[in-house]
């Protein structure tokens, strides 16, 4: 008898073509849309109905079952909530990490699974094997920076087709099928939430936020910004200081609502070879620390060779901008290990 697989269709590309490939494969397949967010914020719509249509009717196109999942109070208490908390303490989070964390990989497997589903799928472009996470082979779009913090359990009840595939093969692929969404363009916004700005979402949600002073590496006020916590340590974009070097973004007092901000690339404050770790989380058990990984410290950063002692990753070069509360995330050559937020 086949497997019974449920898989997360946002409306786009990857889960269309996700969910084609693996009713070619004999899975027994239900498509889900997961409703997390559906407000409309100010000067910006949100689009979860045409998502929710454009997944509809790729299900429809695919003669495949389709069920929608209610989970907008979960996703605001577990990732918006969360995620406003972080930026109102100074903090930069990674709301995708989260989502995957608490929305994706759990809340959507309990349920899928209390459904009678065998596993779940998704768009990601990242390869699970024999319980392991590896990066995507399309390194341009691999994903598996986001998904660190999954666990053993969640990835042997997890499918991810795309993981040995290129972009540009999936689009070929969707066009070949004549999937409705083939050529439907990529979001870029807040997981799940659509193509808006940080920016713009926090004030949505705070309210305007009182200006403060920029200051410099001399102490000297150099002009103004709309609000600390919009900021992030290494910016350089939105500080509006006119000609001249640009200014990169050293310190946030979020207390007196000052950002500190400097001309040289080799200001200490900018660099770091030490990185501490708060809320590790090792997927297949913790690696023993007498051996080089590598960290990735960003989305699309470079893989940095490191050491990892107890809560500490000590890098072979330094590293850039770092921001409390991102995601360090720590790889053997290309299979994820786990990582920590940066503290």
């Amino acid at each position: 008898m086949s497997k019974t697989v449920f898989v997360g269709m946002s409306g786009g590309v990857d889960s269309s073509l996700t969910a084609a490939l693996l009713k070619d494969q004999g899975y027994q397949v239900t498509g889900v849309y997961m409703k997390n967010w559906t407000q409309d914020l100010p000067g910006f719509i949100c689009p979860w109905q045409q998502d929710f249509l454009d997944a509809k009717r790729v299900a429809t196109q695919l003669g495949i079952a389709f069920k929608v999942y209610d989970f907008e109070n979960q996703y605001r208490q577990k990732v918006v909530d969360y995620m406003v908390k972080e930026y109102q303490a100074g903090n930069t989070p990674n709301p995708d990490i989260m989502c995957n964390q608490e929305i994706k990989f759990k809340l959507f497997l309990e349920t899928a699974l209390s459904e009678g589903a065998d596993y779940i799928a998704t768009g990601h472009y990242a390869q699970i094997v024999d319980n392991k996470l590896y990066m995507g082979v399309d390194k341009t779009k691999d994903q598996s920076y986001f998904l660190y913090r999954l666990t053993q359990d969640a990835l042997a009840k997890s499918l991810m087709p795309l993981g040995n595939m290129t972009k540009v093969k999936v689009r070929q692929i969707a066009k070949t099928l004549g999937l409705y969404t083939a050529s439907k363009k990529d979001s870029q916004g807040i997981c799940f939430v659509g193509d808006i700005g940080i920016k713009d979402f926090l004030t949505s949600i705070l309210g305007p936020q009182a200006d403060g002073d920029i200051i410099d590496e001399t102490g000297k006020v150099i002009g103004r910004h709309d609000g600390a916590i919009f900021y992030t340590i290494g910016q350089r974009h939105g500080l509006n200081l006119g000609g001249g070097l640009p200014y990169y973004v050293t310190a946030k007092d979020i207390r007196n609502n000052l950002i500190y901000v400097t001309t040289d690339l080799n200001d200490p404050y900018l660099w770091s070879h030490e990185v501490k770790l708060s809320q590790l989380h090792w997927i297949n058990g913790q690696p023993k620390t007498d051996k080089k990984f590598l960290a990735r410290l960003r989305y699309r950063g470079p893989l940095i060779p490191a050491k990892l002692i107890d809560d500490k990753l000590l890098l072979d070069e330094a590293s850039r901008g770092l921001a409390i509360g991102q995601s360090a995330v720590i790889y053997n050559n290309n299979q994820v290990l786990g990582g920590g937020i940066i503290a």
